[in-house]
């Protein structure tokens, strides 16, 4: 993913994290917020409660690859926080992307089809 594309900085998390709407499912929590840019950025956060190394990097490309893949369907600018939660490293690929759709669904993220 393109630098331009996410989210580095602390205070930009912070900011999410206190001022952004968000939703909770069973494989990970979405927080939003708009932004004056006119596309998407991602962030991604994995606890070191997870686990070691290996479980949270592989936490975190699962939910890149989620967001890639659905990122057709979103609603541009927005900042999105996707974090990880336990089960996200081991629960099943299509339970993980409904998970995703439900919750972006509830956020109101996703484009309406004419």
């Amino acid at each position: 993913m393109k630098r331009a594309v996410t989210i580095k900085e602390n205070y930009e998390f912070r900011r999410l994290y206190q001022k952004g709407k968000s939703a909770v499912g069973s494989g990970m929590v979405i927080y939003c917020r708009r932004n004056k840019l006119g596309r998407n950025r991602l962030g991604l956060t994995a606890s070191t409660k997870l686990g070691h190394a290996v479980v949270r990097n592989r936490a975190r490309r699962r939910l890149r690859e989620v967001y890639r893949l659905n990122s057709g369907q979103l609603k541009q600018g927005y900042d999105l926080i996707l974090v990880a939660r336990g089960r996200t490293a081991t629960v099943s690929w299509k339970e993980l992307n409904e998970t995703f759709c439900r919750l972006c669904r509830k956020l109101e993220l996703l484009e309406d089809k004419p």
